[in-house]
C-alpha cells in the first residue's frame, strides 16, 4: 500500500506540467489533453485523464506488480478573474463505469492540481462526478461522460 502512494505520488507530480501544457498548448501531440473543462462559478476546472502506463513510461520506469488502478485523473482549477491556480480545497469524485460499477476517491493535492488513480480497464463511456470545496468555502460540482475506446 505505501509503495503504491509513492506511486501515485510521483504520478501526480509529474501529470501537473502536462496538464497545464495541455490547456495552454493544445494541439501538441506529445501533452496529454484535457478530458474536460468547465466553468464553475467564477472557477474553470479543466480534467486530464491519462493513463498508468503512460504515466510510468514517461518516467522511464515499467509498471509496478499488483496495480490494478489503470488510469489517472487530475484536475487543476484556475480563478477566472485573475488566473491564478487554486490549490487549497478538497475534491471527492466519484466514476460510474460501463457495468454501472462505481468507484469514489478523495482526490489528493499536489503541486498545483487534484490527482487519484481508478480502474477504467473496461471499454465504453464512464460518467466522472466530482464535487469539490476550495478555500472559498463554497461546493461546486462538475459532471462528464469520458470514453475508454
Amino acid at each position: 500500500m505505501k509503495r503504491l502512494m509513492v506511486i501515485c505520488a510521483i504520478l501526480l507530480a509529474l501529470t501537473t506540467p502536462a496538464a497545464f501544457a495541455a490547456s495552454d498548448h493544445s494541439g501538441h501531440g506529445d501533452h496529454v489533453s484535457a478530458a474536460h473543462e468547465e466553468v464553475i462559478e467564477g472557477v474553470k476546472a479543466t480534467f486530464t485523464v491519462q493513463t498508468m502506463k503512460e504515466a510510468m513510461k514517461a518516467m522511464g520506469m515499467e509498471m509496478p506488480k499488483g496495480v490494478k488502478e489503470t488510469h489517472h485523473l487530475s484536475v487543476s482549477f484556475k480563478d477566472v478573474k485573475s488566473g491564478k491556480a487554486l490549490t487549497e480545497g478538497s475534491v471527492k469524485v466519484k466514476i460510474q463505469g460501463p457495468d454501472k460499477a462505481e468507484q469514489t476517491r478523495d482526490m489528493t493535492g499536489m503541486q498545483g492540481h487534484f490527482g487519484a488513480d481508478f480502474d477504467l480497464s473496461k471499454k465504453g463511456k464512464y460518467g466522472v462526478m466530482t464535487k469539490f470545496q476550495l478555500k472559498d468555502g463554497k461546493v461546486r460540482s462538475a459532471k462528464f461522460w469520458y470514453t475508454v475506446k
